[in-house]
């Protein structure tokens, strides 16, 4: 796709200062900018590479008055920065905006959809699944029977959502993701084998999520898996059945969640960390990466270790721990001088 800096100003109220007609079809960092690219400059560390830049348009800051002559056209807004990040979300929609149903893929006779549904190539969307208004279904994803997806969602290349999933709206999730298949549940068997444990509930995602690639959420044994509103999910992480996401919550990669444990509100979680089930996560709770979280979490906790523990206690236990040969090779240097203390009173 191709826009003129008439165009580019346009969308951002913003003036130009250059050739208006001037085209672009691609995005560049100021110094790696090429001819026919688009370009921002906001951090003043990067100022002298608007005098270099081979990029045909430069957005910039309305403030800003070039010290000696340049080449790329220039678009003057308030804010470069947040121009363009509003360009960029701009692009992504027109890039995404894909309507029509793409042959060959499968659409149960009983599926019922909303307007502008994409559906990509070589997708499975099963008995009474209910789509909102604007859902783009990527090639290769599969939708189980009974699933619901609100308006706005994106369920990107190879997604799979198991049946009874409930997926609220603007929800983006990414490839690889599997929503709704089933919890780590077996019996023990007196002669050590396994029974399975049938899993008959389902996964709710609300409104406003994002699970990132390869990220699994399991289905419930009974009752629900949740993720509450706001969530957003990295990469390769676990969440086993019945857990339950407060709003807002962020998550890592690799971090893994064990069943029925209750994550509260706006908590913060690093990569890497591993959290046993049953377990009751507070609200504003911060886990540093790596750590791992063995015991009920109260509000407004700040943890780091494995097992992790106040944040503030590690950080000076750290320090110790670091310096722990030297400590107790003092402590043996002391032994020796009070054993040859005591040697020398009895002499």
């Amino acid at each position: 796709m191709k826009f003129t800096a008439e165009q580019i100003a346009g969308i951002l109220e913003g003036e130009v200062v250059g050739n208006p007609m001037a085209e672009v079809f691609r995005l560049s960092k100021i110094e790696e900018g090429v001819e026919g690219s688009l370009t921002f400059l906001s951090n003043p560390k990067y100022l002298n590479y608007i005098y270099t830049t081979k990029a045909t348009v430069t957005i910039v800051n309305d403030t800003f008055v070039p010290e000696s002559q340049i080449t790329t056209t220039l678009i003057k807004v308030q804010d470069a920065y947040a121009s363009f990040s509003k360009l960029l979300e701009y692009y992504n929609q027109v890039k995404l905006n894909k309507t029509g149903i793409e042959q060959p893929s499968f659409l149960s006779q009983s599926v019922r959809y909303g307007d502008n549904l994409y559906l990509g190539s070589f997708s499975y969307v099963g008995q009474n699944v209910v789509l909102g208004e604007n859902v783009k279904i990527y090639p290769n994803c599969f939708l189980g029977d009974n699933v619901v997806v609100g308006d706005n969602v994106i369920l990107f290349a190879g997604a799979k959502i198991y049946s009874e999933t409930v997926i609220g709206k603007n929800c983006t999730i990414h490839s690889g993701a599997i929503i709704g298949a089933d919890g780590f549940g077996f019996a023990p068997n007196l002669d050590g084998t396994y029974t399975k444990i049938p899993q008959i509930g389902n996964v709710i995602i609300e409104d406003n999520v994002d699970i990132g690639s390869c990220t699994t959420v399991d289905r419930a044994t009974m009752g629900s898996t949740i993720i509450r509103k706001g969530v957003k999910l990295d990469n390769q992480i676990q969440i086993a059945h019945n857990v339950e996401i407060g709003e807002n919550t962020v998550i890592a990669a690799q971090t893994g969640i064990a069943g029925s444990t209750k994550i509260g509100k706006n908590c913060m979680i690093g990569g890497q960390v591993g959290i046993s089930g049953h377990l009751t996560i507070g609200n504003n709770v911060r886990i540093q990466a790596q750590s791992g979280v063995g015991r009920n979490i109260k509000d407004d906790e700040v943890l780091q270790g494995s097992p992790a523990f106040g944040y503030n206690d590690f950080s000076k236990s750290y320090v110790h721990f670091r310096n722990l040969p030297k400590i107790v090779a003092e402590i043996e240097e002391l032994k020796k001088q009070i054993l040859n203390q005591k040697n020398g009173k009895n002499g």
